[in-house]
This record gives structure tokens, C-alpha cells and sequence, in this order.
């Protein structure tokens, strides 16, 4: 029993000892029960004070460490919140210019394209190495010219596709020409006559136009149906404009979805 109490007392601070001074020994392992000597005692506690002010120095210091770490990081998530507004303002500004450009280089194309004419539904071979002649007198019977038309074909050439094979549909031809009124004469009487016809094969002429405009008149094609079937007057202007003339009112519109509504 009293090997016990000696190991009880050896672990837990002396019972008469204040519940502060207790809690002292229990929290600091250093402190130890009163020896006796004052002098001791006294040592012992300004040693253990001095190491409870060394670790909460630590403690500061640690504190004071990641306070600075949070304050860096915090700056640095500000200077990146502002250049990503700068970034995202930059990529607006360069998406519209890069559309703006898109539509100015088309716009060069198609005004390159200005005098050509594409040509659709001459087989194969039948030109016989020498287009422009085949085109010339070809055209001037199919439309029904008045003799001596000159067409002042610069140039024509079949598109740059690989030649089809047997019974594939065959390639159009691209004919430049030199003067732009004969460009709308050929359009405007390919209009007037209808369904074009040579040796069988059925013939269609239309303007050269780049892939980007061809897909625009392409989506207007539903909206000239409507106009069509309600026989209301329209036409098609450069270089996607429908303009519908209504009740005594001419009216401009971008795209099918502005005529449907209307």
C-alpha cells in the first residue's frame, strides 16, 4: 500500500497544493512539488517560466510566419483576379477583332470574285482542253444571246476537286470574266429562261461566292420560300441583304429568323 501511494504521489501534484499551482504541474511537467528549499523551488520556477516564454515566442513567431503567408497569398490572388479581368477584356476585344477581320477578308474574296460565274452540269471532257472557246459558244446557244455577244471570257477552268469518276456528278466550271455587265446579262437571262438545257444535261449558273456567303444565302432560302408562296416581292443583295417590299414598304432584312418574324 505504500509502494502505491509513493507512485500516486510520484504522478499527481501534492494535495496541498492550490488548484492553480496543480493545474501548473499538470499542464508544465517541469514543475515539480515544493522541495523545501525555497531557493530551489524559486530556480526551478523561473526555469520553467523562461521555457514557457521561449515556446510561446515559437508560438508567436509561428503565428506571425503564417499571418504573412496568408497576407502574400492573398495579394497575390488580387493581382491574379485583376489580370484575369485584364485577360478576359483582352479576349473579348480580340474575338471581336478577329470577327471584324473574318468579315473583311471575306468580303475581299467575294469582291475578287466579283466578275466569275460558276457553271454547273457540263460533263466531263466535253470542253476538250480549251474551256473558255467551249464556254463561249456553249453559253451563247443555251441562253439564247444575240449574235455576236461577246462574252470576254478572261479565263475558265473546272474546280480544283479531283476529277470524278464515271457517273459521279462532274465537277463545275469557274469562268472570271472581264467585264461585270456580262456577268449580269448571263445571270439575268439564265433567270428569264428558266431550266437551261444542253444535249440532255440540265445547266445552272450562279455567282462565284466563298463558303462563308454561300452558307449565309443558304439559311435565307427557307425565309424566300415563305416570301415566294405568299407571293410577296423580294430580292437577295449584296452581300446577304433580303429586302422585301410589302404594302408599299421596302423593308432590309440580315437573316431568316428577322423575315420570319416579320
Amino acid at each position: 500500500n505504500e509502494e502505491v501511494a509513493a507512485s500516486t504521489s510520484s504522478r499527481s501534484p501534492s494535495p496541498s497544493l492550490s488548484n492553480e499551482a496543480a493545474d501548473a504541474l499538470l499542464i508544465w511537467p517541469g514543475i515539480s512539488d515544493p522541495s523545501g528549499n525555497v531557493s530551489e523551488d524559486i530556480k526551478i520556477i523561473l526555469s520553467s517560466i523562461q521555457q514557457i516564454s521561449i515556446a510561446i515566442k515559437d508560438i508567436q513567431r509561428s503565428n506571425k510566419d503564417i499571418l504573412g503567408r496568408l497576407t502574400s497569398i492573398e495579394a497575390h490572388l488580387t493581382e491574379l483576379d485583376e489580370r484575369l479581368t485584364v485577360a478576359e477584356a483582352r479576349f473579348v476585344a480580340l474575338t471581336s477583332t478577329v470577327s471584324e477581320l473574318r468579315s473583311q477578308l471575306d468580303d475581299q474574296e467575294n469582291r475578287a470574285r466579283r466578275n466569275n460565274i460558276r457553271v454547273l452540269g457540263f460533263p466531263e471532257g466535253v470542253e476538250q482542253g480549251n474551256p473558255s472557246k467551249f464556254l463561249e459558244e456553249a453559253l451563247s446557244t443555251i441562253l439564247k444571246l444575240p449574235a455576236g455577244t461577246d462574252l470576254s471570257i478572261e479565263r475558265a477552268h473546272r474546280s480544283l476537286a479531283p476529277r470524278p469518276a464515271p457517273g459521279q456528278r462532274p465537277r463545275p466550271f469557274i469562268i472570271k470574266l472581264l467585264r461585270f455587265p456580262v456577268k449580269e446579262l448571263l445571270l439575268r437571262s439564265a433567270r428569264e429562261l428558266g431550266m437551261l438545257q444542253w444535249e440532255g444535261h440540265k445547266i445552272l449558273l450562279f455567282p462565284d461566292l466563298s463558303k462563308a456567303l454561300q452558307d449565309r444565302h443558304q439559311q435565307l432560302l427557307p425565309a424566300k420560300k415563305i416570301l415566294r408562296d405568299k407571293s410577296i416581292k423580294y430580292g437577295l443583295f449584296y452581300p446577304a441583304t433580303l429586302c422585301v417590299t410589302y404594302k408599299g414598304l421596302t423593308l432590309s432584312f440580315g437573316s431568316a429568323e428577322e423575315v420570319e418574324k416579320f
